[in-house]
Formats: C-alpha cells, structure tokens, sequence
C-alpha cells in the first residue's frame, strides 16, 4: 500500500465520527507541536540542531460567549530547542526554553474547527557552554533569561471527540507550530 492511500485511510478512520469542534466549559486540551519556523539558530555554522518542540496544556474556564460560539481558556506552555555552532573544533552549546502561563479566547468559525487567539507571559531560559579547543584555564558558560511575551492566533481541526491537528501562528519558540491536540 502506497504511503499516500495509507494516510488518506487514516484520515477517513479518524473523521469517521466528526465532532463539533465548540469548546466547553471544563475540557481539558493537550497540544504537542513541533516548530517549523524559528529565528534562533538560523545561521551558518549551527550543527546538531534541535527542532523547537512545545507542549501545552489549556483548561476551558468558561463558555458560552459570544452567542454560545466563544469560550475562555487558561493553561501553561514548555517550549524547548538547541543547537551547536561551530569553527575550527571551537564551538558553543546553547539552549532555549520558554515556560510560562497562557490564556486564550476561542470563537468558532466553522464546524469542526476550533479557532482562537492567546497570550503567553512566561520566561524564556537561554544557556550557552564553551565547547571543543577553548583557551587553557578559560572556561566561558553562560546565562541569559527573561521575561516573554507572545501573541498566537492558531486552529484545531477536530476528527473525532478526543483528537486534532492543531496549528499556531505567533512568536514564542518557534512562529509556526504543527502538531496534535488531544482532548480529555
């Protein structure tokens, strides 16, 4: 079976029961997405890199909005990715992660698709370790962290009651994240 009939099957199975994708009150959200597009460690000489992965997890505070099409949604978010740059045997190690509270408005545009906009306040943790022929006696690591905010705008296509893919637009690791969404 070709690898394009084997998707298309799994897509059917999964959409045989569609649900409507309207949030309610007290649902709980898990998204796992990897980041498609990022501005750190775009540049020549990075190896081993990383793709910025994130997870996040949204509790639907409220519903009911907006003639029934909105809801509110609070949860946290964990972004994460690396890279190694290069010269000569001469390099750095760096790491970034984000963590940090989100809150998001849904309003549904479509059936089956659930649409919204968010805000992340979080804190973003950037390291850096000297590694390969550094200077005798001379060890550089360092630390630069702060605090993040991102705007997100993304949507959830919904196959069944438990299970979508998810995209989101906005800055944070990554500005395109693609993944699932898994709800209970």
């Amino acid at each position: 079976m070709k690898l394009k009939n084997l998707l298309f099957a799994i897509v059917f199975l999964l959409g045989a029961n569609l649900a409507n994708a309207q949030v309610k009150k007290g649902e709980k959200h898990l998204n796992l997405g990897v980041g498609l597009a990022s501005a750190l460690y775009s540049g020549t000489g990075y190896s081993g890199k990383i793709p910025p992965i994130s997870a996040s997890l949204e509790y639907v505070a409220k519903d009911d909005l907006f003639d029934g099409k909105g809801a509110l949604g609070v949860g946290g978010y964990l972004g994460y990715t690396g890279a190694k740059w290069e010269y000569s045997g001469w390099g750095w190690k760096y790491n970034n992660i984000i963590i940090g509270p989100r809150g998001y408005l849904h309003y549904q545009l479509v059936d089956n698709l659930d649409t919204y906009v968010g805000a992340l306040l979080g804190y973003d943790i950037v390291s850096a370790k000297e590694t390969g022929n550094s200077i005798p006696g001379y060890n550089y690591n360092t630390t630069s962290s702060g605090v993040i905010f991102s705007g997100f705008l993304g949507a959830r296509y919904f196959f069944n009651d438990k299970f979508a893919v998810m995209g989101e637009l906005g800055s944070g690791i990554a500005y395109l994240n693609l993944g699932i969404t898994l709800k209970f």
